[in-house]
């Protein structure tokens, strides 16, 4: 008797899988547009199924009692509250099957929908609403109906509550008539404030290794401040910029019974150090190769140590070999959550055409973060330099004052296609040790604009001008590296590396006044692959920037670019366009990222 329900249990599975060869579905819709139709057919399991060569009855039995909700659901996305809905499986009902008796085989499935008339809004009232919410346009008498507008119109009201300190806003009810005669739908959806909330404390959960009074310090969430959507997030921002939490989740708690709501933070910090490498290649300039060590955690309190190290010029057509060494010390949230302190030092040596200099400075400054675009950046330094040109063996010791601000409205820092950057730097000094004490200031301006063109901004145009200018000291107590050069792939490609300097004093050396533009067509041939046109030029000048006693010179070429998660890998070729040697030398330049 076993054996017998055991081959009749078997042969029923057989006859189940087999009972769906050959079956098709049949979509028929009445009037109504194509999107509406591809997103019909695009949300039905039965159609989804259809394609599943090892999909059962029961399975296309359920798919199609599963399709109602599904394509009604579309409809009232679309505006048609009326429609009409059949979805039949060997021409019965599937509302009327049942998924425990399903037919021994399929073969036919059917699916007929008739959208009727499109809906508009008769009554569409939402409320209570906060001071200076705005509804969707849609949401008015005689616009038309349909779910999402219904739906951001109840999340706008919710927004406005909260952004006015209600944390705990609702949708208390809504009433939601359909006047199918007529094609008009009413909406009249009530809303519940809440209570003002205040914040209370961060509550910080997750973390290995940070200090829980540090997270808290760095979040900045203000105990006792009325609730506000933007302030959280600010909070979550502060922790995600440290670079010590990989993760970062803020929880909104329940409020207590005098409306102080306590923040939860989940976080999951990343690994605590990270070891990197860079190399680049430039016919001119020679091999650059780089390396850093950074840890993101030193004394629990998310501050961060990095070492750089770099030798630059190696197999170089114009001077020797530089090296450097640098290391920075950063500390997130002193004296206040926006505010990182930065110690850094740095060691170089430097052998150019026209000098070689050895240095050492250090600088202590503080970066304040003041909004998602704008941050400032003020210091105070030491730099001292041995340094031995055509003005002779001298040593050079100054004090700085670094000052910057950076504004960057980038989509992309690592692949711009809109947007605009510009960061302004002015370090005024002042001579502490040299031929002839005095004070001077050096200023830099770095402008860039990018403009997409097409669909997806497969075509750019990308612009970019560099100012420099120094007013004051003796030319002898100016190191070299604060003095502007152009030639090379920071200013312009295509000319040798520092190639273009002024006189100082009659003797050659670099000019107090610089001025660079740089303009590139970046086109996507592919997802992968890029192509680039460009052109640079630059102006060196003795004097401040006006001079208008200075020499100028240019380049152009193109370029091929190799998309990455970190970048594109460059590879530029040009050739002078001024000069001597004008058309007739070919410099190439490989590197990570874009020129600018």
């Amino acid at each position: 008797m076993g054996l017998a329900r055991c081959r009749a249990f078997f042969l029923s599975i057989a006859l189940i899988v087999a009972g769906v060869a050959g079956a098709e579905v049949r979509f028929d819709m009445g009037d109504g547009s194509d999107d509406l139709r591809d997103a019909l057919r695009a949300a039905s399991l039965l159609v989804t199924t259809d394609a599943d060569d090892t999909a059962t009855v029961q399975d296309r039995v359920a798919a199609a009692r599963a399709d109602y909700g599904r394509l009604l659901a579309v409809l009232y996305e679309y505006g048609y509250f009326g429609p009409t809905l059949s979805i039949r499986i060997n021409g019965a009902e599937a509302a009327n099957l049942s998924p425990f008796s399903p037919p021994a085989r399929v073969t036919e499935m059917d699916i007929r929908v008739t959208p009727g008339r499109g809906f508009r809004l008769g009554r569409a009232e939402i409320g209570p609403l906060a001071p200076g919410t705005e509804l969707p346009e849609g949401f008015r008498p005689g616009a038309p109906a349909n779910t999402p507008i219904l739906r951001h119109s109840a999340e706008a009201a919710i927004t406005g509550w909260r952004s006015v300190g209600h944390a705990t806003a609702d949708i208390a009810g809504q009433t939601i008539t359909a006047r199918q005669d007529e094609a008009v739908l009413d909406a009249d959806i009530t809303v519940a404030p809440g209570r003002l909330i205040r914040f209370g404390d961060l509550i910080p959960q997750g973390q290995q290794r940070t200090r829980p009074e540090r997270i808290v310090e760095i979040a900045g969430l203000p105990r006792g401040a009325v609730f506000d959507p933007d302030t959280l997030e600010n909070a979550a921002q502060r922790l995600r910029r440290t670079g010590t939490f990989r993760s970062v989740a803020l929880e909104e708690r329940t409020p207590d019974a005098d409306a102080i709501m306590d923040i939860g933070a989940t976080l999951v910090e990343a690994p605590l150090r990270r070891i990197g490498f860079g190399a680049e290649i430039s016919s001119s300039d020679g091999i650059t190769l780089s390396s850093y060590w950074l840890h993101r955690n030193l004394l629990g309190g998310a501050e961060r140590l990095r070492f750089d190290a770099e030798i630059s010029g190696i197999g170089g057509d114009t001077g020797g070999t530089d090296w450097e060494l640098a290391g920075v010390f950063s500390r997130p949230a002193t004296f206040r959550p926006d505010t990182t302190m930065i110690f850094d030092v740095r060691l170089a040596g430097l052998d150019e055409t026209t000098f070689r200099e050895t240095l050492f400075e250090t600088s202590l400054g503080f970066e304040r973060i003041v909004s998602d675009e704008l941050t400032v950046e003020l210091g105070i330094g030491l730099r001292a330099s041995d340094i031995s040109d055509a003005f002779g063996d001298r040593d050079v010791l100054l004090a700085t004052f670094p000052a910057r601000a950076t504004y960057d409205r980038r989509d992309n820092p690592l692949d711009a296609r809109a947007g605009y950057f510009a960061e302004l730097d002015l370090t005024p000094f002042v001579v502490l040790d040299g031929a002839g004490n005095g004070l001077g200031l050096r200023a830099t301006l770095d402008a860039r604009g990018y403009l997409g063109i097409g669909a997806e901004n497969r075509t750019r145009l990308a612009g970019r001008l560099q100012l420099g200018t120094i007013d004051g000291g003796a030319f002898t107590d100016l190191p070299p590296e604060f003095l502007f050069f152009s030639g090379g792939g920071d200013t312009v490609r295509g000319q040798p590396y520092q190639s273009l300097g002024a006189l100082q004093g009659g003797i050659s050396s670099g000019g107090r006044g610089f001025a660079g533009l740089s303009a590139e067509i970046r086109t996507d041939i592919t997802d992968t692959y890029g192509l680039v046109a460009f052109a640079d030029g630059g102006y060196i000048s003795a004097g401040s920037l006006g001079d208008t006693d200075g020499d100028w010179h240019a380049g152009a070429g193109l370029g091929l670019r190799y998309n990455t998660a970190l970048g594109p890998i460059r590879l530029d070729v040009a050739t002078p366009v001024t000069g001597d040697d004008a058309g007739n030398r070919v410099l190439f330049y490989i590197g990570i990222g874009h020129a600018f």
